[in-house]
């Protein structure tokens, strides 16, 4: 209760904004002042007029706020947030890569680092991907970056064949089939929902399919009352907030626990949350060169995301 008392005070103070993404330990989301997935995010960020923005997420997110708002001061809880996703795709790799197809658009996801999307065309979300190609001519070549999990659920849908860059997220990545047959089995009255990241095999088991917005918004509209879910764990502390009558069932990584948790998300804390608010360190830091070239895609997926009214 001190921590929290703390943190709101200090917000006070310093004019500062809390945004969380949904895969935060259940503290953080309650305490934030905008829950999100990664489109709703950097939709919020664009509008904050906050003086310092405290960002509760991973890295690359904390890096697309800096970029949206390159003069406000942007700090994470823990620089070592990283991203398993992010970090499957090098930039020097991907330059290689993306010079092997020089007729090609580049679209990248957005969990993916700023050196990345500075060599993108369109940044794209798990909420507005498929929308996103869609409003591309039928003939337009694109190479999609870094997930290939996503992109080849993209293809599918879109029916296009867009070259993929071979990243995963391991979260999602490492979900089997097989664990999910078992919970269907144990629960025959349970509708499978699923991340896109998720493998091709895992999709192709599900009830419904998408981001993590779209999930949480699924659950509370559906009429049934029992879910199998296919991503962070993070997420069921919104879920059945939304939801209490419910139930919510995460496919667990393996048979130790019933969870499925991103290392990376989970190295958050209160009490990190509270001393960068305190001392407004780490600081988040881009030179200006790089926000300048990262920002263009970003733009332009929001642009577009407008246009199509995809709010979040």
């Amino acid at each position: 209760m001190r921590l929290v008392e703390e943190i709101i005070r200090l917000k006070k103070e310093k004019n500062a904004i809390i945004l969380a993404h949904y895969y935060q330990i259940p503290e953080i989301q309650d305490i934030a002042d905008f829950v999100g997935d990664s489109l709703g995010l950097a939709q919020k960020a664009t509008t904050t007029d906050a003086s310092l923005i405290v960002f509760a997420g991973v890295h690359f997110m904390a890096e697309t706020a800096k970029i949206l708002n390159p003069y406000t001061k942007v700090v994470v809880p823990d620089l070592n947030a990283g991203c398993s996703l992010a970090d499957s795709c090098p930039p020097r790799d991907f330059e290689k890569f993306k010079n092997k197809y020089p007729e090609h658009m580049v679209i990248s996801y957005i969990n993916c680092t700023a050196e990345i999307k500075a060599m993108s065309d369109i940044i794209c979300t798990s909420g507005n991907a498929v929308q996103i190609v869609n409003s591309l001519p039928k003939d337009q070549k694109i190479i999609f970056a870094p997930d290939k999990n996503l992109g080849g659920y993209i293809n599918n849908i879109s029916g296009r064949n867009m070259v993929l860059w071979n990243g995963t997220c391991e979260v999602h990545d490492i979900l089997s089939t097989e664990a999910i047959i078992n919970l269907k089995i144990q629960h025959p009255d349970a509708k499978l929902i699923a991340h896109p990241e998720c493998k091709g095999q895992v999709l192709a088991l599900a009830d419904f399919i998408g981001s993590t917005n779209a999930m949480l918004n699924f659950t509370k509209s559906d009429t049934n009352k029992k879910y199998i879910v296919a991503t962070e764990s993070g997420i069921l502390h919104q879920m059945q907030k939304d939801s209490p009558d419910k139930e919510f069932i995460i496919v667990p990584t393996d048979e130790t626990c019933a969870c499925n948790d991103c290392p990376y998300m989970k190295l958050n804390t209160m009490e990190k949350l509270y001393l960068c608010l305190k001392n407004e360190t780490p600081e988040m830091i881009l030179s200006e060169a790089l926000i300048n070239k990262a920002k263009l895609p970003i733009l332009k997926m929001l642009d577009i995301s407008k246009k199509l009214n995809i709010i979040k």
